[in-house]
C-alpha cells in the first residue's frame, strides 16, 4: 500500500488517480487546511497532521504500507518569506515525523515532492540537476533541508529515495475529475483565468524590470498529469535499485508572465485587465528545467507541451468548478 502525505491537494489528488489507475492501493493523509476531502479518489482516507506523532503511529498501525509519497507540506514563496516559521515547523518538522514513523514501522521507500525553488537564481539556463542550491526563500530553503536529510537518512539508516524538483506545476486533469483549486488562489495560470472568468477585476504582474525579453518573470510550466506520472515512475523505477537521487520535473522551455497572459486571452477568447506591479521578494527571474535526466533515467516524457493545451485544461475545470460554486 502507497501512503501519499497531501493526498488531497493539487499535485496529491492527481497523483493518487495516477496510482489507482496503475492499480496500486492507496492511502491518503491530509490535514485539509488547504486541500478538499472530495478529491481524494481512494477509499482510504485519514485526516491527520504531520505535526501529530501519535496520529502517525496510528496510520503506520492500521495500514500494511510499503511506500510513501509525501506532498504534505507549504508552498506559497512570498508568505514564507513573510512568516517563515510555519514553513520551517511545517516542512522540515512534519518531515522528520513522517520519517521517523517510516524508520519505526519498516517502511523504507519514499518519494519527496521538492521544488526547483532550491536552486535560487540560475547560472544557466535549462537549469540541470548538479546546479548551485542557493534558494531565495524560507519556502525553497526548507525543500533543500529535507532532500539533505533524505541523503542523511539514506546513509544511516537505508532509506531510499528520489526527490522530484517540479518547476511551474499548471493545468488539470483532462477528464475533470479532479483540478487545481486554492484558496486563496496564488498560483499564475488559475490567477489570470480567474480575471477571465470574471471573478477578479485585473491581472498584476509582480515585475517587469526583470533581465528577460520582456521584462517579465520567464516559468516552465508541466501540466500536473505529467508530474504525477513522473511519481508513479519514480516509485517503480526505485524498487528496481534505482534510488537516492533528485530530478527535475519540467518541460525543457520557459514562457514568461506576459506571455502566459496573452495564451490565456486566446484560449478564453476574452480580454481584462493587466496592472503594472513592483517585484516580489523571493522571486528569480528565470527557472527553465533541464529534465534530461528524468526523460533518460525513469523513461518519463511529458506529453503536454504546448501552452496553450495545458491552459485549455485549467480553462476546462475553472469553468466546471464555477458553475458549481
Amino acid at each position: 500500500m502507497i501512503l501519499v502525505t497531501g493526498g488531497a491537494g493539487y499535485i496529491g489528488s492527481h497523483t493518487i488517480k495516477a496510482l489507482l489507475e496503475r492499480g496500486y492501493r492507496v492511502v491518503a493523509l491530509d490535514n485539509l487546511s488547504v486541500g478538499h476531502r472530495e478529491f481524494v479518489l481512494c477509499e482510504d482516507f485519514v485526516q491527520a497532521d504531520l505535526l501529530d506523532r501519535a496520529a502517525l503511529e496510528r496510520v503506520f498501525e492500521k495500514y500494511p504500507i510499503r511506500s510513501v509519497i509525501h506532498f504534505a507540506a507549504r508552498t506559497a514563496v512570498g508568505e514564507s518569506v513573510e512568516n517563515p516559521e510555519i514553513y520551517y515547523y511545517n516542512n522540515v518538522v512534519g518531515t522528520l515525523n513522517l520519517l521517523s514513523a517510516m524508520r519505526a514501522h519498516g517502511v523504507d521507500e519514499i518519494v519527496f515532492s521538492s521544488s526547483a525553488a532550491v536552486y535560487g537564481d540560475p547560472e544557466v539556463l535549462p537549469i540541470p540537476e548538479d546546479h548551485p542550491k542557493r534558494p531565495k526563500s524560507p519556502y525553497g530553503k526548507t525543500k533543500l533541508m529535507m532532500e539533505e536529510i533524505l541523503s542523511d537518512y539514506s546513509h544511516a539508516y537505508r532509506i531510499k529515495y528520489v526527490a522530484l524538483r517540479y518547476f511551474n506545476a499548471a493545468g488539470s486533469d483532462p477528464e475533470g475529475e479532479i483540478g487545481e483549486w486554492h484558496d486563496p488562489e496564488t498560483h499564475l495560470i488559475p490567477i489570470v483565468l480567474e480575471a477571465a472568468y470574471g471573478i477578479r477585476d485585473h491581472v498584476e504582474i509582480f515585475g517587469t524590470d526583470y533581465p528577460t525579453p520582456d521584462g517579465t518573470c520567464i516559468r516552465d510550466f508541466i501540466h500536473v498529469v505529467d508530474l504525477a506520472e513522473a511519481h508513479v515512475l519514480a516509485l517503480e523505477k526505485m524498487r528496481e535499485g534505482k534510488a537516492n537521487t533528485a530530478y527535475n520535473l519540467g518541460t525543457g522551455v520557459g514562457h514568461s508572465v506576459r506571455e502566459v497572459i496573452e495564451a490565456c486571452k486566446k484560449v478564453t477568447g476574452r480580454d481584462f485587465k493587466v496592472v503594472d506591479g513592483p517585484r516580489r521578494p523571493g522571486d528569480p527571474p528565470a527557472l527553465v528545467a533541464d529534465p534530461t535526466k528524468a526523460k533518460r533515467e525513469l523513461g518519463w516524457e511529458p506529453r503536454y507541451t504546448d501552452l496553450e493545451e495545458i491552459i485549455s485544461t485549467a480553462w476546462a475545470w475553472m469553468r466546471k468548478l464555477y458553475s458549481r460554486r
